[in-house]
């Protein structure tokens, strides 16, 4: 009896609809070889200079700005399980016409759409976690999600550099038809999700977001961390390829990124769940800069490398409490929207920012210099996490009473 009782304590079982959200992660992730390579792509065989081609990447980023927001309006208003659909199907049409593109019109608008139909879901996706499972369960869920990712990305980008060798396009396809097949999964074995609300109408969200000092500065340092972020997939290949390396080795040493984070995270997770959030936060961000800044002095793969594991380190710091913090500071009637507009706003920025500022600074400026400004900002947003964290931790203690007395 008693082992029968503590089993699902200790180790609940999740939904069969959960692990086909796991499954088109995963599968989705593994065939995600565009972006990575698609500086290369634009500069190798569309020989457009390496500004242009920052330009390119990002629109996609440009399209990402919006996709969560669009996404997250549209998992309430048609349903998760539709927002999903239309994501994966939309993003293998635009990888298509992108592909295919010969035209710099072409060119630029397939690669909004890109972006825009990238990541509709999202939010979809998290929803239908927060859905399917109760509070204690969403953490557990949430993180073997990011593993599938991260597993999915350390196959891809080795796989990715081969492919390349072999023609571009190919990467075009393989990733449309990993999109096709995460949208069967999506038909076949997710239910929709969506509750049905009989209260009345809810508070909107942008008067509210717009009025929290504390949440729009953490979108704002969020913005700083997304632009160095986005060197690793901007600026890193050209400045590999500026050294003489070829793109089989960029995809080589990024893949270290998805390694490092699938063998090191699920033995760090508990002791990083026990630290101060906001100083984590900070720490993690500067980690991340300054192994960026490794690359002012390295010339060589196993340099390059080096770099990838220092700020990778930063990464898992970050990605382990960031939702964390942001779902403290979101009023419980909001939570959703908070989150969907800081993903939106952050990452989507930054993909936008860090192409532009990266790779123009790398054609103007230097390597040296590009890589040193990303150490620069690393440290001032670690100051700025640690100005913010006593305004972290308040709303924190004022999330949990409201929460215990609503209980």
């Amino acid at each position: 009896m008693n082992e029968t009782v503590s089993l699902p304590e200790s180790a609940p079982r999740l939904p069969r609809a959960f692990w086909a959200l796991w499954v088109c992660q995963l599968v989705n992730r593994l065939g995600s070889f565009v972006q990575p390579f698609l500086v290369l792509y634009l500069t190798q065989d569309r020989h457009l200079s390496a500004g242009t081609a920052g330009a390119v990447a990002a629109a996609v980023g440009v399209g990402s700005v919006v996709s969560q927001l669009v996404g997250g309006w549209l998992s309430d208003r048609i349903g998760r399980r539709r927002t999903m659909l239309v994501g994966f199907l939309g993003t293998a049409a635009a990888l298509i016409l992108l592909g295919s593109a010969r035209s710099m019109e072409t060119i630029w608008a397939a690669a909004f759409v890109v972006g825009l139909m990238g990541d509709l879901f999202r939010p979809a996706v998290q929803a239908t976690v927060a859905d399917l499972l109760q509070p204690r369960e969403r953490v557990r869920a949430y993180g073997l999600l990011f593993w599938a990712i991260n597993l999915g990305f350390s196959v891809s980008t080795v796989s990715a550099g081969v492919l390349a060798s072999i023609g571009y396009n190919l990467l075009f396809w393989i990733n449309a038809s990993t999109s096709v097949v995460a949208a069967l999964v999506i038909l076949r074995m997710v239910p929709e999700t969506r509750p049905t609300l009989d209260e009345g109408p809810r508070r909107r969200l942008l008067p509210v977001a717009l009025r929290d000092t504390t949440f729009l500065l953490m979108i704002l340092i969020q913005i700083g961390y997304a632009t160095i972020y986005f060197q690793g997939y901007s600026t890193l290949p050209l400045a590999m390829a500026a050294d003489g390396l070829p793109s089989s080795t960029y995809g080589l040493v990024i893949a270290l990124n998805g390694v490092v984070i699938v063998v090191i995270q699920p033995f760090v997770g508990r002791r990083l769940a026990a630290l101060d959030r906001s100083k984590l936060l900070g720490s993690s961000m500067l980690i991340v800069g300054l192994g960026f800044g490794i690359g002012s002095v390295v010339h060589s793969w196993w340099g390059y490398g080096l770099s990838v594991v220092v700020w990778t380190i930063g990464e898992i710091g970050y990605a382990a409490v960031i939702g964390a913090v942001l779902a403290d500071l979101a009023p419980v009637d909001l939570r959703g929207g908070y989150l969907g507009l800081a993903g939106s706003m952050s990452f989507g920025l930054g993909s936008v920012i860090g192409p532009l500022l990266g790779t123009n600074a790398l054609e103007r400026a230097g390597s040296t210099v590009t890589w040193l400004a990303c150490a620069a900002l690393g440290l001032v947003l670690f100051a700025g996490q640690l100005v913010l964290g006593p305004a972290l931790r308040a709303r924190a203690t004022a999330i949990q009473a409201t929460t215990a007395a609503t209980v």
